[in-house]
């Protein structure tokens, strides 16, 4: 049975990683780009950094490594290393030279990086850092590649000991496990930049491999849901008092204790109630659904260029700019999508995603069974008195079981 609750952690997570980029281009704490800049020295929408930053990341790596479990439990570690591959590596790296470049100009335009290149710059170089500059958002894709590398790895050598072990935590132990989320935070730290957190990033993904996988470990949680999400809200409530004003997405304000308290509550607090009070599907959460990948990957070229042309053409007053700068962030972030996918070369080079065949054959079983084509996502039962089945794939889109975070 498809864990609904997943997906929808998912999307909604990815949609506040959107309104999060939305206020963050504005805000006046670490404010990133110079031509556009924040509407006032202090500005009480940017507690919604505070808000966000501290669990997000940390509930996708999660969700991330619980979904990486189901997929192995019905594939190959050769499998899962190409599926990876393909849809992490390929979009991070490929994708980043040839398309990167767009968003590194945006960038760097607005951050007036080119004004201190000089002329003689060969042009390979400025092309080299506009790439590297239009990493953004694919940092987290880069990342969790690694870590399922990495994941590949451990399963060759952890047969299963370690996973039904983590399965017998109870609720103490769990809200425990934020004691090494917090040391974790504090080591395989890049000085530059900053958003690489390998140590805690990397044990967010492990424990959603390890033990959030066990749907009784949920289940647990979801008996004290109203408690964890009280907890959650108290915790963020002190971590705002203490921090607000400080640069919350660096040392020594994002490892803080309150920070990581906050952290581990939220995730442990939105797993629970979304599990027990979220489990369902409906036609707006498969859409959602199935684009969360593509409106993570898509959403900050649309947002900058939207805040850009506002900047160089319009000033307006902080409501209409939030309004016009989401609405552009969502739109066009789909729209870029529904048109990416269309494309074979280029939705595997942004997507990872495979040219799909007209239709799949498949080979007799000695038993009546049931299953789910990998790229159509559709269900189909066969006989064996059936030579063949024919598969009508779901047009350029990936199975919902197939979604790589």
């Amino acid at each position: 049975m498809r864990r609904h609750y997943l997906d929808n952690i998912r999307w909604m997570t990815v949609v506040a990683v959107v309104i999060y980029h939305v206020i963050f281009i504005y805000n006046a704490v670490m404010p990133p780009y110079k031509r556009i800049g924040a509407f006032a020295e202090t500005q009480t929408q940017d507690a919604v950094l505070y808000i966000l930053y501290p669990w997000v990341m940390i509930l996708l790596f999660i969700v991330a490594g619980i979904s990486s479990r189901c997929y192995l439990e019905t594939h190959s570690i050769r499998d899962f290393v190409r599926t990876r591959t393909r849809k992490l590596l390929v979009p991070s790296t490929i994708g980043l030279l040839l398309f990167g470049w767009l968003q590194g100009w945006l960038n760097m335009t607005l951050a007036g990086g080119f004004d201190g290149i000089p002329d003689t710059m060969p042009k390979v170089a400025v092309f080299s850092i506009m790439v590297a500059s239009g990493t953004g958002v694919l940092w987290f894709i880069q990342m969790l590649w690694l870590f399922s590398m990495l994941l590949a790895l451990v399963r060759k050598f952890e047969k299963g000991g370690l996973y039904e072990l983590c399965g017998k935590a109870n609720v103490f132990v769990l809200l425990l496990l934020g004691i090494p989320l917090y040391f974790s935070g504090l080591v395989l730290n890049t000085p530059v930049v900053q958003v690489y957190r390998f140590g805690i990033y990397a044990f967010a993904f492990f424990l959603g491999y390890f033990v959030f996988a066990h749907e009784n470990i949920i289940d647990r949680l979801g008996k004290i849901d109203i408690i964890l999400g009280i907890a959650a809200l108290l915790s963020g409530a002190l971590y705002l008092y203490l921090h607000y004003g400080d640069e919350y997405a660096v040392m020594p304000t994002v490892n803080s204790v309150s920070a990581v308290v906050y952290a581990w509550l939220a995730s442990l607090a939105i797993l629970a109630l979304m599990k027990r009070r979220y489990n369902r599907e409906s036609a707006f959460t498969s859409f959602m659904t199935k684009r969360s990948f593509g409106l993570y990957v898509f959403h900050y070229f649309p947002l900058t260029f939207a805040a850009w042309v506002l900047a160089k053409y319009a000033k307006l007053s902080v409501v209409p700019t939030y309004a016009i700068v989401a609405f552009a962030s969502f739109l066009g972030a789909f729209v870029l999508y529904e048109t990416v996918v269309r494309i074979p070369f280029v939705r595997w080079c942004l997507l990872g995603i495979k040219k799909s065949s007209k239709k799949y054959r498949v080979k007799n079983s000695l038993k009546t069974i049931s299953f789910s084509c990998g790229n159509c996502g559709t269900l189909r039962s066969k006989s064996k008195t059936d030579s063949y089945t024919k598969i009508e794939p779901l047009q350029y889109s990936e199975s919902l079981s197939d979604i790589p975070f």
